[in-house]
């Protein structure tokens, strides 16, 4: 797998990870969302204009997160 994006985020030893991987095998991706080491989504992707929708949410996720006071690990 090759990381298209990721992103982890901490504050107060707690994580928040986003990730989307690019999967040779299946000639396409893996868009997942971990909250304390466990996932909390993951979603395969066969097209790309889902993985755009994907690192639109996430940046809207980030965004939000950081306002919170959480910072990048």
């Amino acid at each position: 797998m090759d990381a298209v994006f990721q992103k982890t985020l901490v504050r107060a030893g707690e994580t928040r990870s986003f990730r989307i991987d690019y999967q040779i095998s299946s000639s396409g991706w893996e868009s997942r969302e971990e909250a304390n080491h466990r996932i909390a989504q993951r979603l395969s992707r066969s097209d790309w204009h889902g993985v755009e929708r994907d690192l639109a949410r996430f940046a809207r996720e980030i965004d939000e997160l950081r306002q919170q006071g959480w910072i990048d690990a």
